[in-house]
């Protein structure tokens, strides 16, 4: 099976790159079309939990989806798409799945919505003087082994997590994997590097990971800072690590490809122009059961609203839905009362973690206002105080 993907993502296979990816494997819920002797086709399934609005889920982590190149067109992928989607209802599993798409045109006919997009932050370090009143607090910045950093790394993810949606839980095995370092691939960039903030106290308030791509030319040194991993428990931690990355030596340029879509440095700088930001999709949420994956979450205000929902690959949650939810609960179950708002599947996964706005989605002809008044009250409820965002492929 592992071999039959990387072919097709037209990948070099290392023996180090199968044996991390059999670490979180999960035969039992994986699955394979053959031909013959011959794989033509996986998906599979990791076992995660999803942050989503005021809850922590658990999710069904899609990943490993191929259709070799010589059996495209002939309904693999739909069958595995619809056989996953089947067999986690019928036995009661995960209400939420998610993936990373590899092609974003893909997955939405399956009901996937694009529900946490991903920032790309880049600059000239030159150009990133902090405001004059930005707190750099009175703790030390210091790099650490990977042995060493993991432990403090993984209490201020845990620390963060809770609050963060769209973040998943790391185990060890996970975090091993995202420590994964080999030079494949490095692109010619240095292994990864990795710091800590820790107070006068001794208490680690934050952690980052990054890695340098040494360039010289005709000007002298044009170094370009990757980020891989960032995060603290304070403001002044959050300032501090970034100030570190931002004035390292011979780097001239800075980029980051997985950030929050609301990252704070945008307002740590004096000029805000010097971050450059791209959008991108990135985690796409598709509700497997209707009622119970939208019961799990908390919604900002109060609301009390009946969804028609067309769903043609989950046909279970296809009709009428009464929401009845707020801060401190919800509950979702069927009913013959008229509806307020109609939507399929994909419009439901994309807002279901607070991020792409309902109105967003009525205003591109997406979803149907049927009760005057609905699409605000939803958008407001549905909508959170934090932008979604994943800090990892899966």
């Amino acid at each position: 099976m592992w071999r039959s993907m990387v072919d097709t993502f037209a990948e070099t296979p290392h023996d180090s790159d199968r044996d991390q990816d059999a670490g979180v494997f999960e035969p039992e819920r994986s699955l394979i079309a053959v031909d013959g002797e011959d794989i033509v086709a996986t998906a599979g399934i990791f076992s995660r939990e999803l942050t989503v609005p005021g809850a922590i889920v658990p999710m069904a982590g899609v990943t490993f989806v191929t259709v070799a190149p010589t059996h495209r067109r002939r309904g693999l992928l739909r069958q595995m798409m619809t056989r996953q989607l089947t067999e986690l209802q019928e036995q009661g599993g995960e209400a939420v799945a998610a993936l990373w798409a590899s092609e974003a045109s893909i997955y939405q006919r399956f009901g996937y919505g694009n529900a946490a997009p991903r920032a790309i932050l880049s600059g000239a370090t030159r150009d990133t003087t902090f405001r004059p009143e930005v707190d750099l607090g009175t703790g030390r910045v210091r790099r650490l082994g990977e042995d060493k950093v993991r432990p403090h790394a993984r209490a201020v993810y845990d620390a963060l997590r809770p609050a963060a949606v769209g973040w998943l839980d790391r185990t060890e095995t996970w975090w091993a994997r995202r420590h994964y370092d080999p030079e494949h691939w490095r692109d010619g960039a240095t292994e990864q590097r990795y710091l800590v903030h820790e107070e006068r106290d001794g208490q680690v308030t934050g952690w980052a990971s990054y890695r340098i791509k040494g360039e010289f030319g005709q000007t002298g040194p044009n170094g370009m800072l990757q980020i891989l991993d960032l995060g603290a428990t304070t403001p002044p931690a959050y300032a501090a690590l970034w100030r570190f990355l931002l004035d390292h030596d011979l780097v001239r340029r800075f980029r980051r490809r997985m950030s929050a879509p609301d990252e704070p440095l945008q307002h740590l700088l004096l000029d805000p122009r010097a971050l450059e930001t791209e959008l991108s999709d990135a985690l796409w949420v598709r509700l497997v059961d209707v009622g119970r994956s939208l019961a799990a979450r908390r919604y900002s205000t109060e609301l009390d609203m009946v969804l028609d929902i067309d769903d043609s690959v989950c046909p279970w949650n296809a009709g009428r839905w009464r929401l009845t939810a707020g801060p401190d609960g919800a509950e979702c179950s069927r009913t013959r009362d008229p509806a307020d708002l109609q939507l399929t599947s994909t419009e439901l996964g994309a807002a279901y973690l607070g991020g792409p706005s309902l109105a967003a989605l009525a205003r591109a002809g997406r979803l149907r206002e049927l009760t005057p008044g609905a699409l605000r009250q939803a958008a407001t409820s549905f909508g959170w105080h934090t932008a979604p965002w994943c800090p990892e492929v899966f």
